[in-house]
């Protein structure tokens, strides 16, 4: 097997590896210490860290991980020309020629 076939290229791979890191720094925002006190209250759980900066970076590391998924490589079209606008006009119809 001579031939090296990857499903995803190289800059997909990179954005997907970077998509991981933010899911997992998601998850680590939203973790945290119990209470110190048995069976007590600790009013940390509800700190916005952990409420909506945590959420947050993790969702979008979920939706970037999905474009990086998605994008495919662009492509350029340097060797073809543009395509010849249509010389028929809609009031020209053949049933009218």
């Amino acid at each position: 097997m001579a031939d090296n076939y990857s499903l995803f290229p190289k800059k997909n791979l990179l954005m997907m590896a970077g998509c991981l890191v933010l899911i997992i720094l998601g998850f680590v925002l939203m973790s945290g210490g119990s209470s110190s006190v048995e069976g007590g209250f600790n009013p940390d759980i509800f700190s916005t860290r952990r409420i909506i900066v945590g959420p947050t970076v993790a969702f979008l590391g979920f939706l970037l991980m999905a474009f990086a998924i998605i994008a495919g490589p662009r492509k350029k079209n340097t060797d073809e020309a543009p395509a010849a606008p249509l010389k028929e006009s809609a009031a020209e119809t053949p049933a009218e020629k």
